[in-house]
């Protein structure tokens, strides 16, 4: 099937890889950007985070960033000041963002992909733990 699907990925990351794959079973091969190597611009990120509905402490990743350390967890941190450490240093945004022209999504857990995914999905599928998403006909089961 002949769809534009982008994914912001991070090929280190299970999330990232399930979603890559379930993307994949629905007979689409998405362009794939890794972010950490190439970061959205500053509009791009907040388009992103905008259409996903998501505020941007939201698409803020603190598990294995500096996080902590620069102290983002301060609610009086501006969005804009949020934003400027995501770009400086983009292991802080959140993956995968994936978008596709059914919308945007984070999609954390990797599932949440399907909701912007048209229902061409090719058998069953399983995440990488095992998890079983689709059944045999491609529907989905969670």
């Amino acid at each position: 099937m002949t769809m534009d699907v982008t994914i912001y990925h991070n090929p280190d990351c299970g999330t990232s890889r399930n979603t890559l794959s379930m993307i994949r079973n629905a007979g689409i091969e998405p362009t794939i950007i890794d972010y950490l190597k190439n970061p959205p611009s500053r509009t791009e990120l907040m388009r992103m985070i905008a259409d996903a509905g998501l505020s941007v402490r939201a698409a803020l990743r603190e598990k294995g960033t500096p996080y902590a350390e620069l102290g983002l967890g301060n609610p009086d941190l501006s969005d804009d000041q949020l934003l400027d450490a995501m770009l400086r240093d983009p292991i802080l945004i959140n993956r995968p963002f994936v978008i596709t022209p059914m919308g945007t999504r984070l999609a954390r857990p990797s599932e949440v992909v399907l909701d912007i995914l048209p229902d061409t999905h090719k058998g069953p599928f399983s995440k990488e733990d095992g998890e079983q998403v689709l059944d045999a006909d491609g529907k989905r089961l969670v």
